[in-house]
Formats: C-alpha cells, structure tokens, sequence
C-alpha cells in the first residue's frame, strides 16, 4: 500500500472517531482498491513434461540410458511455443504398482501435461492404463508389446512392436541364417519375453520352420542348465531367448559350459553394452534384434549421426539405442505440442496421431492408426566382443 493512501486512511478513521464521540452519524468509509496483480508474461510459464523409468530396479540400466537420451534432447531443445520446458522424472522402481503410481504422481502432483516412458512393456501398460483415465497423451520408448496401445487413445511409442520384431527375428534366423529348427526359452513372469517369443514361433512356423521345444524360467532365476540340458537333446539349429540382457548373458555362458555349438539369438531388450561383460566370451556371435539404429552402423541420418557425435564428445561409453529411444522420445513429443501450438493434452494427442516421417536417431517415424511407430528391424552380431550392426529386415508377415 503506498504511503499517501496509507496517511488519508488515518485521517478518515481519527474523523469518524471524533465524531462518534460527538454522537454524530459516522459516514461510510471509503473502498481502497488494491493493484491488479500483473499476469504472467504470455509463454512464461514452462511446459512441465512428465518422465518416468526404471531408475532401480532389474530394469535400471536400460532406464536410465533412455532419461540421458530424453536430458540429452531437451538440452539441445529446452523451449517449445516459446516456454521453456520442464521435466519431472519419477522412478519406477521396475515395478508395475510402482508405475502406475509414478504417473499418477505426475499428473495429479507435478500436473504435466504428457508423459514420457517406459523402458519394459509391463511398466508401460501398468502407468499406461493411469494416463488414459487421466486423459493426459503419452509417448512410450521402447515397450514393444502390442498390448501398451491397444485400444488407447491417448498412448503412443516410437519403437516398433514385437510382431513385426518377432517376425523379423524369424525372417532373418530363417532366411539368412538357414535355420529350419528352433527352440524357445522363455521367461513366462514377463510380458515382453512371452509376447515376443509368441510372434516369433508363429512368423517361423508361417515360413515353413519347425519349433521342437518351448522351455519356461522365472525371471531372476539364475541355473538354466536344466533347460538347456533339455534343448541341447533336441538339436536345434537356434535358440530363440527372448530375454532381458542380464539374464540372457547368464544363459549363454552357462550355454558354452555345456558344449552348446548351434546360433543363439534374442531381441531387443539384449541391446546393452553390459551383456559382453556380463557374459565374456560366451556372447561372441550372439545375433539381436534391434531398432535401426547403432553406432557402428556406416550409414546413419544427419540427426543420428549429430547424436552419436554429440554423445561420443561428452561420454566415454558408446550411444546405445536406448538412449536414442529417449531422445527421440522427447523431440516428437515437442514437435506434436508445437504443430498443436498448443499444451492442452487433447490438441497434443491429435497431433501425437497425425505424426508422420519424424526423422529421428531410429530413422523416421510414422505413427500408425493403432499409436504404434512404423519402423524396419536391425540386426546386430557381437563381433571380436563389440557390437556390429549387420542388416536391416523387412519382416515378412
């Protein structure tokens, strides 16, 4: 309050004083109008962007490759529509009650409008199911089961699905590698491994292959020597694992001490620099599905090549696909809410479903109608103990 309002106030109430010792009619005391507060500067406010990950967990690795990749693209992106933007990371902890109510934190506390994640189809259809009641659009990164979108509005991904992951493993593990007989491990505790190695039998079977095992494990287990005991009497020409990276390194070397001679293969999830340390020599000529992208490929786009450049200038570990995932996460997010020109969750998610050849680290990216990325299916072989990136495949469905 200014100081010459302050002083006429004091006048006003020492006059009604006086005169209400008169006995006199006191009259009405006037209305002091404070000031307006200003509004916020138009586009002052940040854009608050919601990310959650496997930061502990089974999963963490792989989690926090992709909030590097997502920290990487918003530096190099820090303002959308003019605001700045803000992240708010939550741990998932790699558990799916953890999920949900890692999202749910992020919409009802932070109030962001969209969220990005998660690294493990199960941690994304858990949070998933949080954001579609929610309303609030969510870009997922590398959760392939095609369950995360299915009948979803508001739920998108940049990584492809694991039926055309599964059909590419077969394509290649068929067509390229001659194999005719397959055997299957699977961890049935986990959504991934029993989606993908699903669409993988069905794709071999369709080309004309022959599955002559399916084996169950329990994720965490630590002795395969059983099953792989068993699969190694039904002489397979590959051993299709589904798995997550540590657990399939265990397999290979305990796969090595029983004299395994036939091709090892497994898909996406096996993509982490930690598997050759893990597994040692026992990985060499190990074959992985991947997104089509890796840093040994010779071919690479204007924005993957700046990516790994980038990367390679500030760290002294490899870029890794997850960490691409994470970033490309992020700029299709910004680029949906600046095509929008709007925050508003709704006209993020239509634009989210009207994104079409996004050039990205992982290629370009079309959404499709079911919110799922449109992408081919790399292949890569660990070679000399490093990883190469071998083909491209087109999955023949």
């Amino acid at each position: 309050m200014k100081k010459g309002l302050l002083i006429g106030l004091i006048v006003v109430i020492a006059v009604i004083g006086f005169m209400m010792m008169k006995g006199e009619k006191a009259p009405e005391a006037p209305v002091v109008e404070e000031p307006a507060a200003e509004e916020p500067a138009a586009g002052g406010e940040v854009v608050r962007i919601g990310v959650f990950l496997p930061l502990t967990g089974q999963n963490a690795f792989g989690g926090q490759l992709e909030l590097d990749g997502v920290k990487m693209a918003q530096t190099e992106m820090p303002e959308v529509l003019g605001r700045k933007v803000e992240l708010f990371v939550v741990d998932n902890k790699s558990d799916k009650v953890e999920s949900a109510n890692a999202v749910k934190r992020l919409i009802e506390k932070e109030n962001v409008v969209a969220v990005i994640g998660t690294y493990g189809s199960s941690l994304a259809m858990a949070g998933g199911e949080v954001a579609e009641s929610a309303g609030i659009p969510m870009v997922g990164t590398s959760c392939t089961n095609p369950l995360v979108t299915q009948g979803k509005k508001y739920i998108f991904r940049v990584c492809f699905i694991d039926p055309l992951q599964g059909a590419g493993a077969a394509t290649y593990a068929y067509k390229v590698l001659g194999a005719k007989k397959a055997a299957l491990l699977i961890d049935v505790a986990n959504d991934y491994s029993v989606g993908l190695a699903g669409f993988f039998e069905r794709s071999f079977l369709k080309l004309g292959g022959e599955v002559v095992t399916k084996l169950n494990y329990n994720s965490g287990d630590q002795d395969f020597t059983a099953q792989i005991t068993e699969i190694i009497s039904k002489s397979p020409d590959i051993l299709f694992v589904p798995s997550y990276f540590a657990e399939g390194a265990i397999i290979m070397k305990q796969a090595q001490e029983l004299g395994v001679d036939f091709q090892i293969m497994g898909g996406d999830a096996m993509d982490n620099p930690q598997i050759v340390e893990i597994g040692g020599d026992a990985v060499e000529g190990f074959v992985h599905t991947t997104f089509p992208y890796d840093p040994s490929m010779t071919d690479m786009n204007p924005v993957a090549q700046k990516f790994t450049d980038e990367w390679k200038k500030n760290r002294t570990d490899d870029p890794n696909v997850n960490a691409a995932l994470g970033y490309d996460s992020y700029l299709i997010l910004l680029d949906a809410i600046s095509r929008a020109g709007s925050t508003d969750p709704e006209a993020i998610t239509a634009a989210l479903a009207a994104t079409k050849d996004f050039e990205g680290v992982t290629g370009l990216t079309t959404i499709n109608e079911t919110h799922d990325a449109e992408k081919p299916i790399g292949i890569v072989q660990i070679k000399d103990g490093k990883k190469q990136y071998i083909a491209t495949i087109t999955p023949e469905l």
